[in-house]
């Protein structure tokens, strides 16, 4: 069994109810027949019936079991924008610009979520991830034990034995652009429960840099030096090292050689970039040249599961990531 398919049967443990606002999308539509047919999620599909079931029945996709919700009429708006102007008032908002702001098929999922009346939101086949994280934060707000929300991707390597049998988390590949040596902490700290979560085995936690152990010195490399001390200060029962090449990290061999004595390095399966362009950039080489399944972006730090999707994903990345959201509102 690979492993979104282990992530498949754990969902199925315990049945989350996962909103999709972006159902006039096929890629959505074909997703959700995927989380229906195999049954690893309730689904709730945002948008107008009769085109969703249109685009459904053409082609030959069923969703009968789904829950379909049309924010410019739904008998929830009124209730919905009231909240959501008690939610903002304080920076500004009327219950004008929230009754508008509720019929559009983001806020009002994250509004769902918010009362509860689904577990977990996936968005971004055609929205930007500033317009899935905005109304994520205005609503929803971060986790009570988080300092910073950050992104990361789930990649699955095939024929892979680095990593945890060829898994890793990469963070941050989505949102922070250029982290401070203190946002890099809370990153790898989000990261390493994030792994553990999904993954259900230990987080080895690289701070990756062009440098291994003061190969070479700059203010980029001292960064992530600074960062690393810190979070085995603040963080104790983290497994980390850095700084660390990318070889010295996941490859036995080369991490023995460079960095002798760590437990980490060889070993690492959750890897911390020093900023976007790196983690972006190592996301997509891992996934387009070494062929490996990347889900995400996915959210930490919210407090309720929101994920984002890259806007190039294809129906069966949404099925997969419908599957994590689910694992990830399970208690």
């Amino acid at each position: 069994m690979n492993f979104i398919e282990t992530i498949k049967q754990r969902a199925k443990k315990e049945i989350k109810k996962i909103v999709l606002p972006e159902a006039q999308d096929l890629r959505i539509i074909k997703a959700a027949s995927i989380a229906i047919k195999e049954e690893y999620a309730e689904i709730i599909l945002l948008g107008d019936e009769t085109n969703i079931k249109e685009l459904a029945k053409n082609n030959n996709l069923d969703i009968s079991k789904a829950t379909i919700i049309n924010p410019l009429n739904s008998e929830k708006s009124n209730e919905y924008a009231e909240k959501l102007y008690e939610l903002r008032k304080q920076k500004g908002m009327t219950l004008e610009k929230a009754k508008e702001l509720v019929k559009d098929e983001v806020y009002f999922g994250m509004m769902m979520v918010k009362q509860e009346e689904a577990d977990g939101l996936v968005s971004g086949a055609i929205h930007s991830t500033s317009d899935t994280l905005r109304p994520a934060l205005q609503i929803l707000k971060t986790a009570p034990d988080t300092k910073l929300v950050s992104a990361f991707f789930l990649m699955v390597v095939p024929n892979c034995d680095y990593g945890e049998n060829g898994v890793f988390v990469f963070g941050d590949c989505g949102l922070n652009q250029n982290p401070t040596s203190e946002e890099l902490v809370e990153i790898a700290h989000s990261s390493s429960k994030s792994f553990e979560q999904l993954v259900e085995k230990k987080a080895k936690v690289a701070m990756l840099s062009y440098s291994t152990k003061g190969s070479a010195k700059c203010e980029l490399t001292q960064k992530v030096i600074d960062a690393t001390e810190m979070i085995k200060q603040k963080y104790p029962e983290i497994e980390v090292d850095g700084e660390l090449q990318l070889d010295a990290a996941i490859v036995p061999e080369v991490g023995a050689s460079k960095a002798p004595g760590s437990k980490t390095a060889g070993y690492a399966n959750t890897l911390i970039f020093p900023n976007l362009d790196a983690g972006n950039i190592g996301y997509k080489l891992t996934q387009r040249l070494g062929k490996a399944e990347a889900y995400g972006p996915l959210c930490q730090g919210i407090a309720r599961p929101v994920n984002d999707l890259s806007r190039g994903c294809s129906a069966e990345d949404v099925a997969g990531v419908i599957a994590i959201t689910a694992v990830q509102a399970q208690k």
